[in-house]
């Protein structure tokens, strides 16, 4: 797992509107960073809409929102659509950002699947520096918000 007070691993990655998408474009924010297993499953559905509930807050913050999953970015065009999401879904398809984060499940707990993302939240500053890294200890289990939203309050 990447270490708070380390750079933030760049990345590119195609968005739910088929965009590419580097962690740089966001320098000057605040980001939550969020890898999630895959759209349309029950813990992951809820952890995104959490963040979608919350985005008036992380307006305040000056925070920018990125959920980043293996599926492709149609999928993720539909799971957005579905759930109401207002912050960018990015397609990690070719596992490049999960493997640069550590955060891969070489094989996934259930269905014998490979290279999928562990559910992980990380806060990354203005300057690009990791300042909370959480990595769930299994797909069920959520992030910790109120530690993110402590976190993120005391950036600015």
């Amino acid at each position: 797992m990447i270490e708070v007070g380390s750079l933030a691993p760049e990345f590119t990655l195609i968005s739910d509107d088929k965009k590419e998408v580097n962690l740089t474009d966001y320098r000057g924010k605040n980001i939550v960073l969020l890898f999630f297993p895959f759209a349309f499953t029950g813990v992951c559905t809820k952890e995104m809409c959490e963040m979608r509930d919350s985005m008036a807050q992380m307006n305040e913050w000056n925070a920018q929102v990125l959920g980043v999953s293996i599926d492709s970015p149609f999928v993720l065009e539909k799971f957005k659509t579905e759930q109401a999401l207002n912050f960018p879904l990015l397609s990690d398809f070719n596992k490049t950002a999960i493997r640069a984060y550590d955060t891969i499940y070489e094989e996934f707990p259930a269905f014998g699947l490979k290279g999928v993302a562990k559910r992980s939240a990380y806060i990354i500053d203005k300057e690009g520096i990791i300042k909370y890294a959480e990595t769930c200890p299994s797909p069920g289990d959520e992030p910790n918000y109120e530690a993110m939203k402590e976190i993120l309050s005391s950036l600015n």
